[in-house]
């Protein structure tokens, strides 16, 4: 993949902001630091980038959200605010071994979907 102006700026705002972003999010964040792109670059490249597996795109009710990530990682989704904050998670060996007895199949990997508030 030909790593162009437009891509460097759209993984450079990812990877410096290290939050899952909508692309008018994107498109509002470059312009607003005086980088000019359209709206039409900002999703063809987020399109090109995630079809490369360089990023993340989660799909959510509200829409698609990019995040700077491309393994395999789980998510922390607050119900208040709708953050979402990556973790690495490592089952215990038991539970996975649990799971693939329960179902008949051989795990290769896994995410996990968490969903909370901030305790006080």
């Amino acid at each position: 993949m030909r790593l162009s102006r437009q891509r460097r700026m759209v993984l450079e705002l990812l990877w410096s902001d290290r939050r899952h972003l909508s692309a008018r999010d994107i498109f509002e964040r470059l312009n607003a630091q005086g980088r000019n792109i359209g709206h039409t670059s900002v999703y063809q490249n987020l399109e090109a980038l995630q079809s490369a597996g360089v990023i993340e795109c989660l799909d959510r009710a509200s829409g698609r959200l990019y995040g700077y990530r491309s393994d395999p990682h789980s998510h922390l989704t607050c119900l208040h605010s709708g953050d979402i904050q990556d973790l690495d998670v490592v089952l215990p060996q038991e539970l996975v071994h649990q799971i693939e007895d329960l179902t008949g199949y051989s795990i290769e990997s896994y995410t996990l979907q968490l969903y909370g508030r901030r305790r006080s």
